[in-house]
């Protein structure tokens, strides 16, 4: 691999709350999953996130979620088809608004959280999240976590698709990110965190919780910007890929 993109989720902050540096992970990645206020994110943040975003070059994605903002949108929820469908629609239109303000397009979308997870193998609410995306706009590119069913069933859609792996997350031995509860579950080491990430771009293989080996077709990286240390975490992966001849850069530049 000679490319891959690196993304983070910005726009957090809401009123008098701030939620990671925006500004700093902005200089170093590649892709912005931007809050469209149901989990987190206020009119006036998101705006500031999507014109500093516009200034690097960084591509927008918009960062859907349930509606959940005491919960950050890390909670399940049993919502209907149509809801999910409604719900979708008007968090990409109002970030869509947002975006055409600043001169800027949106190119794609990244459910957050507990949507996220549920999606990657419900077909029920993956496919309501699908017929969300294609209604207000097909061109746009579905972020997933990679091997997972929604991948699949988001192309067979129509929808172009964009695999992703989580740099700051440690995964199980059938792929899936071990659950926030369990001890280990989030990393911390930036220097641990970047060779994990240069060995999926070179080997496409990521070390299990339990030691195994995994396989990883992932095109697109997240660093979460919330984690502690976030900042740090991102500028050592970008180090240690430039060094070993990895372009950072945008999937919808590629």
């Amino acid at each position: 691999m000679t490319a891959i993109d690196l993304n983070s989720d910005l726009g957090e902050s809401y009123g008098a709350w701030a939620m990671g540096d925006d500004a700093a992970m902005l200089a170093i990645v590649s892709s912005a999953n931007v809050a469209c206020g149901f989990h987190a994110g206020d009119p006036a943040g998101i705006l500031k996130t999507v014109k500093a975003a516009a200034g690097k070059g960084v591509s927008i994605g918009a960062h859907v979620s349930y509606p959940d903002r005491v919960g950050f949108g890390r909670r399940d929820m049993d919502v209907t088809g149509g809801e999910l469908i409604a719900d979708v629609i008007y968090q990409i239109g109002a970030l869509k608004g947002i975006a055409a303000a600043a001169g800027v397009g949106v190119g794609y979308v990244k459910p957050h959280g507990a949507l996220y997870n549920r999606i990657a193998y419900d077909p029920k609410q993956g496919q309501a999240v699908i017929d969300g995306i294609k209604a207000i706009d097909p061109s746009l590119v579905l972020m997933g976590l990679a091997g997972s069913p929604i991948l699949e069933r988001a192309r067979k859609s129509g929808l172009n698709v964009v695999a992703e792996a989580f740099a700051d997350r440690a995964y199980t031995p059938d792929g899936q990110l071990v659950s926030r509860r369990e001890e280990g579950s989030v990393l911390h080491d930036p220097q641990l965190i970047a060779r994990r990430m240069l060995q999926l771009a070179r080997e496409g293989t990521l070390e299990a919780i339990d030691g195994s080996t995994i396989r990883i077709d992932a095109q697109s990286i997240c660093v979460h910007g919330d984690s502690p240390g976030a900042v740090a975490i991102a500028r050592e992966i970008r180090r240690a890929f430039e060094a070993d001849g990895i372009t950072v850069r945008s999937f919808l530049t590629a």
